[in-house]
């Protein structure tokens, strides 16, 4: 398994936005990032780049960040932004058009298409093909991938799991991440090998590392070309929106897509 020494925090500013890019040997065809929380409208808990439409936010700062989003990236079109609902459907661009839909991924082969995920501490996970004519962008909290988000995602990109790259974005780090015991049950009960992603901590909780049982999952379906996975939302308030840390926040954009003919 291919990994990086990140910095805290590794950041490019794009048109004046601040994104994060991944670190993987993508073809020039794809183009990643995940958002910050910085360069937006948004303001209270939601500051500044919130991109939910589905936290409380003001809509009309929503919508302006959207703009704002698609202007520095001179995105060919809106992004699909999915109605999250933790489970493990993934969608294919264009067959849903852009109109909302419940899913927790999304994968296109053409151009001119953004796959995009929302997420505070959940996991995104985007993946591609060597050469870069399939996509898909996945939004991976625990519950989403006990049920197998991932691996419905592999799935519908299809051609050959050695032929793909996975990069695991910004999320929740272990020390930050405490759950009860139904989540190590859910996991370990399935794998038994991922007992080592829990580490005991007070009482009868666990403190869960999201980002080993995404590459165990990963791994399950012969995805082992996987970068990032060093970061956390809760410990970098700068930077990340985080449910587990404010409660009320807005959230970061993970955004992935085929260039073709539109630039």
């Amino acid at each position: 398994m291919n990994s990086k020494t990140a910095n805290p925090v590794d950041l490019e500013w794009q048109n004046g936005l601040p994104v994060v890019i991944p670190d993987w040997p993508a073809p020039d065809s794809v183009r990643a990032f995940t958002t910050t929380r910085q360069g937006g409208v948004s303001c209270g808990g939601w500051d500044s780049l919130n991109l939910s439409a589905g936290v409380d936010d003001d809509p009309e700062a929503v919508a302006q960040n959207r703009r704002r989003l698609m202007a520095a990236q001179d995105l060919p079109a809106e992004p699909c932004w999915l109605e999250q609902v933790h489970g493990d459907r993934v969608i294919h661009l264009p067959e849903h058009g852009r109109r909302p839909v419940q899913a927790d991924g999304a994968w296109t082969d053409r151009p001119g298409h953004v796959c995009a995920v929302l997420t505070a501490d959940c996991l995104p996970v985007l993946l591609c093909s060597r050469d870069g004519d399939r996509v898909a962008a996945v939004h991976a909290g625990w519950r989403g991938l006990a049920a197998g988000v991932i691996e419905a995602a592999v799935t519908a990109l299809g051609g050959a799991r050695a032929d793909l790259l996975a990069w695991l974005g910004p999320a929740i780090s272990q020390a930050a991440f405490e759950v009860g015991p139904e989540v190590r049950r859910a996991f370990v009960t399935d794998d038994p090998g991922s007992a080592p992603c829990f580490h005991a901590g007070a009482g009868d909780r666990w403190q869960a590392d999201i980002y080993a049982l995404a590459r165990r999952r990963l791994a399950r379906v012969e995805v082992h070309e996987v970068w990032g996975g060093h970061w956390c939302t809760a410990g970098q308030p700068q930077w990340f929106y985080s449910h587990r840390r404010d409660g009320v926040c807005g959230r970061m954009a993970s955004l992935i897509r085929i260039v073709g003919e539109e630039g």
